[in-house]
């Protein structure tokens, strides 16, 4: 019997990537009923999650779930189990995809929760992994949820995109709990573009708070914003109206208003006045949205889409500029026509 055929219960999964959300998912999982053997790259961190039982330096507010049991081997995390989730940060996924690959592969179906686009190639997550030939089925899952109101059962809804129908219902039968909603849809694309673009436009959410804008000034930058990553997504292939839904507005909009965010805590120290560099430095967990602005603007040129917003958290990020600067040269933008602004490439 094939995975995707077992019963949706009492399923092994591995989990790869013991930070915030790889552990959150963990959880899930070990609550549906389900083994978790969670692998991350650090062993010391993982023995030490093995004897408190809490991931303290990632999810601090929950503790592991009696199922769900840290392996420092990679390869005996993914023996003999039914499903591989992948929750390392974009930068590493390529380099944990060629360790798989050198392994003999995942046989097995594939789900990427990382949110990010590669810039030498311009893949997202669940592209690198197909690109090395892993998975029977590869999925990506995104939407509008925090690690720490996950772990605090908070309820939640995320959605899983796949080209393959019974790919995408398998994790959704993995994962769904009354508190943790899964939806499915056929878009990995524009589910997984939304999942990593918002990122981007959180970070200028941060700038906006740094520099004490109020919420009339966020609420008009999370509507230009969706109009900008929708734009972008279409022409990348996506479906326009998967950025209406949980990974597109809900995604957005959850990360550019929480102050559990990293990309919008990233833009509002940037805003006070420290440097990418001591941000960076600093910061226990990746904030996405850097690597993924640069990504983001080398795509928007590829495919000659105009990303306004994309292009100052750019600059702000890889140019020095001024964040004040950036803001004026973005507000100095030519008014439109709403229905003309959302319709267009430019």
């Amino acid at each position: 019997m094939s995975s995707l055929e077992q019963d949706p219960s009492g399923l092994r999964i591995a989990v790869l990537g013991a930070g915030a959300w790889g552990t959150a998912l963990s959880n899930v999982l070990a609550r549906a009923g389900h083994t978790v053997s969670l692998w991350g790259h650090d062993p010391a961190h993982l023995a030490d999650i093995r004897r408190s039982r809490v991931n303290a330096r990632y999810l601090p507010c929950a503790a592991l779930e009696p199922a769900v049991q840290p392996q420092e081997d990679l390869e005996r995390a993914c023996r003999s189990v039914d499903g591989v989730l992948v929750a390392v940060p974009s930068r590493g996924v390529r380099e944990l995809g060629e360790r798989l690959s050198a392994m003999g592969g995942v046989r097995v179906p594939l789900l990427s929760v990382t949110k990010g686009i590669e810039f030498r190639t311009g893949l997202t997550m669940s592209g690198v992994m197909r690109g090395l030939g892993l998975g029977s089925s590869v999925a990506a899952l995104s939407g509008p949820t925090l690690a720490e109101e996950v772990a605090r059962l908070m309820p939640s809804a995320v959605v899983v995109g796949g080209e393959d129908a019974e790919s995408c219902r398998f994790w959704q039968a993995a994962l769904h709990r009354p508190e943790f909603r899964v939806y499915t849809s056929p878009d990995i694309r524009g589910v997984e573009l939304g999942g990593a673009l918002k990122n981007v436009i959180a970070i200028a959410a941060g700038v906006s708070d740094g520099l004490g804008f109020g919420d009339n000034s966020k609420a008009a930058l999370v509507t230009r914003a969706i109009v900008e990553v929708r734009r972008l997504g279409v022409a990348c292939g996506a479906m326009a109206e998967t950025f209406s839904g949980l990974s597109g507005l809900g995604d957005l909009t959850v990360t550019c208003f929480s102050k559990l965010s990293r990309n919008r805590a990233f833009g509002e120290r940037l805003a006070r006045g420290a440097t990418v560099t001591q941000i960076v430095e600093s910061a226990t967990s990746i904030a996405e949205g850097y690597p993924t602005a640069r990504s983001a603007w080398r795509l928007a040129r590829q495919h000659e889409v105009t990303t306004p917003i994309v292009d100052q958290v750019y600059s702000m990020l890889y140019e020095g500029k001024n964040v004040r600067q950036a803001l004026k040269d973005l507000i100095a933008r030519d008014s439109k026509q709403e229905a003309e602004a959302i319709g267009s490439t430019h």
